[in-house]
């Protein structure tokens, strides 16, 4: 830990909180400046990774500069190397283009790289921790007030005017062409990045709820992200969102009070699920669950409902893995792959990794995300990490069913709060800051 920083590091700081802020516009930031300056769009959409090369730079200095070069001998920095490392050999191995390759590049190791400069900053000046918090919650009341205000005050088409349409991010979608159900986007890139997004602040909203005892004067803030949290998440109809927020809810509820809650209440608990469940079932065939939870609208207007895009997806991604143990190539899937010759779209986040590095580039991105979740879990008694140990097991789950990790917003928001909260774990404890050698056990 650096006791005293400097005007360096001072400006690495500052393009870190930048990213962070920012990162919740990106959709608008892209498509508004994008219309007012086409001929800079791909230098538009490329800001943050941008500054993210800068700010490694700085932070390879102030590692030297500081005598602190052994923290990239850490075990998450050193796989988060390999793995971006991996990258470079693929990308030569089988070159898909160089739009295309650059592209891929950038969606695949942007959060992992954010991640990394983001853990450096808090392990040299974990002071900056309370910076990175009030950033992201400025974040999500931008996104979760507009939110609101797309479901009761503004047109369903409002984001037109900055330049939305079918050519660049659609104002708004629908459930299964459906127009009785509108499917917003906020400042998100889409609805389905909206509910992974809302889900996470609900959650961790939940764990700060459950584990401070001090947030009287907070219940303003709680209040308005809470609901909007809850409107964003049900106008997004991401169902992969609804179950993954269910289960990490769950998960912090069970971590924070399984010992304080009596047999009595989680056998109530059970019940309740058992009879919510039932409850589904019966109703399986109203408009309703068949609309909203099903998506098996016949009247719906698409030909190929959402169900069967997934299951399509979800065999060919299968079939491909199997054929090619050492990947397709870097851009050879997703948005990036729409710019070369044979576009490709695979809705599986795991998937999705080993087509474009291989079985051994998946393998290796579980094994960086595993040590996150472990970090995680060992400061759980902290109401930040509980929270985002809890909405990690929910955004894994989204994984299965969609590309989770592509979208720029819930993947730098995630692994840059994380960063933070591991960054500094080495000192902290619970919602106490120590110092290093006082702490006996985390």
């Amino acid at each position: 830990m650096i006791k005293k920083i400097n005007i360096l590091g001072r400006v690495y700081i500052a393009i870190l909180l930048v990213i962070f802020g920012g990162i919740v516009l990106q959709g608008s930031i892209s498509v508004g400046f994008g219309t007012l300056w086409p001929q800079y769009e791909l230098l538009i959409k490329s800001w943050k990774e941008i500054l993210m090369l800068v700010a490694g730079l700085i932070a390879l200095f102030l590692l030297h500069k500081n005598k602190q070069m052994q923290m990239l001998r850490d075990p998450i920095i050193f796989a988060i190397g390999a793995y971006g490392i991996l990258h470079l050999v693929m990308m030569g191995y089988t070159f898909t283009g160089l739009s295309s390759s650059l592209a891929g590049l950038a969606i695949d190791l942007r959060y992992v790289l954010y991640f990394g400069l983001v853990y450096i900053a808090m392990r040299l000046y974990p002071n900056y921790r309370l910076a990175f918090i009030k950033v992201g919650i400025a974040g999500a009341l931008a996104v979760l007030v507009f939110a609101l205000l797309q479901v009761f005050l503004l047109p369903k088409d409002v984001l037109k005017y900055i330049g939305y349409n079918v050519n660049t991010i659609s104002p708004y979608l629908t459930v299964d062409q459906n127009q009785n159900y509108i499917r917003i986007n906020s400042t998100l890139r889409g609805p389905n990045p909206l509910g992974a997004y809302a889900g996470m602040v609900l959650v961790l909203i939940t764990a700060a709820i459950v584990k401070l005892k001090n947030i009287k004067d907070k219940w303003p803030l709680i209040l308005i992200l809470s609901v909007g949290s809850i409107v964003a998440l049900w106008a997004s109809y991401s169902r992969s969102a609804w179950i993954a927020v269910a289960v990490a809810i769950a998960v912090v509820l069970a971590l924070a009070g399984a010992k304080k809650l009596s047999p009595k209440v989680w056998a109530v608990s059970g019940l309740v699920t058992v009879i919510l469940i039932g409850g589904f079932l019966m109703l399986g065939n109203t408009q309703f669950i068949s609309n909203i939870f099903l998506h098996e609208n016949p009247n719906g207007g698409s030909s190929v409902n959402s169900n069967e895009g997934h299951i399509s997806s979800l065999q060919d991604g299968l079939k491909q893995m199997a054929s090619q143990p050492l990947g397709d190539g870097v851009g050879s899937t997703g948005s990036a792959s729409l710019q070369g010759n044979s576009p490709t779209i695979i809705e599986n986040q795991y998937l999705f990794t080993a087509h474009e590095v291989g079985w051994f580039g998946l393998l290796l991105f579980v094994y960086i995300f595993t040590l996150v979740m472990l970090g995680l879990w060992k400061l759980r008694q902290n109401w930040l990490a509980l929270g985002l140990f809890a909405s990690g097991i929910g955004l894994a789950i989204i994984g299965l069913l969609l590309p989770v990790w592509v979208d720029d917003t819930v993947s730098i928001i995630w692994w840059g709060m994380a960063a933070v909260t591991m960054g500094i774990g080495k000192w902290e404890i619970g919602n106490k800051v120590k110092a290093l050698d006082k702490v006996k056990k985390v």
